[in-house]
């Protein structure tokens, strides 16, 4: 028992990162499950129980402005991800965490902080689905994907905010420019219509933006030891092994789809 506890406070108290380990809905797994059960309460059960008698609700509006956020925010960490490739010599086979340059470490984290929180806010993906009575849009694989994020990306920040990771988080929010702003224009009106004739390459790029995670992924298992344990000197672990394990799930959903 004193083992248990011994490596649960280690766990739990010395190896989260130091920048990161207290900032909001960063310090108990708790709440986020907590969060996540609330929302797939609300998406499987209570959301269609309080519609059934109701008629959609027209978010048109708010929608896009969601859309337009999502677009604007997500560019801007695109933007931040390529000084991190580029300015600072991102190693794409194996990048570690160094905590050597405090400075920049705390920038990395700030902004891997930014793409954990849009996990949160684009739950309300769901919300506006169940509100606007698209039920069928609230399929296993959309539950699944917003479900899985809070938790991989609560991981990510609590211990490893920043080196292998960024990579995945870049190349997401490269995907979420263009798919929603896809969104965007296709909620402009039919007239627009003609313009979407590249829907189809939206999943395609999501199919291939898990491949391209999946064999990042690969190429670092020689480096995998422990998700919680750090490496010698001042990196932590690079990757973890749902780097691999999520993509390659969401890619057989979407294949499905």
């Amino acid at each position: 028992m004193d083992t248990i506890i011994s490596a649960y406070k280690y766990i739990d108290e010395e190896l989260p990162n130091p920048i990161t380990k207290d900032w909001f809905l960063a310090s108990s797994l708790w709440r986020v499950l907590g969060i996540i059960l609330v929302y797939n309460i609300f998406a499987r059960k209570l959301g269609p129980y309080l519609m059934r008698n109701r008629e959609p609700y027209d978010l048109k509006n708010i929608i896009q402005l969601y859309n337009i956020a999502q677009v604007v925010t997500s560019a801007y960490l695109v933007y931040q991800g390529y000084f991190f490739f580029f300015v600072n010599k991102y190693n794409f086979l194996c990048q570690g965490l160094d905590d050597s340059d405090l400075e920049t470490s705390a920038w990395i984290a700030r902004n891997a902080y930014v793409y954990y929180m849009l996990k949160y806010i684009e739950l309300l993906d769901t919300v506006f689905f169940v509100l606007r009575k698209s039920f069928r849009q609230v399929s296993p694989l959309h539950l699944h994907h917003h479900s899985l994020m809070p938790i991989v990306s609560w991981i990510a920040i609590r211990y490893i905010p920043g080196g292998q990771c960024v990579m995945i988080g870049v190349v997401n929010s490269f995907v979420h420019v263009i798919m929603y702003g896809y969104y965007f224009v296709a909620g402009l009106g039919p007239q627009y219509k003609k313009y979407l004739w590249w829907k189809k390459y939206v999943t395609v790029l999501q199919l291939i933006q898990f491949t391209l995670i999946g064999i990042h992924s690969v190429s670092l298992l020689r480096t995998l030891t422990s998700t919680l344990i750090y490496l010698s000197g001042p990196k932590r672990p690079a990757m973890r092994s749902d780097n691999l394990r999520t993509p390659v799930t969401l890619e057989v959903l979407v294949g499905d789809l």
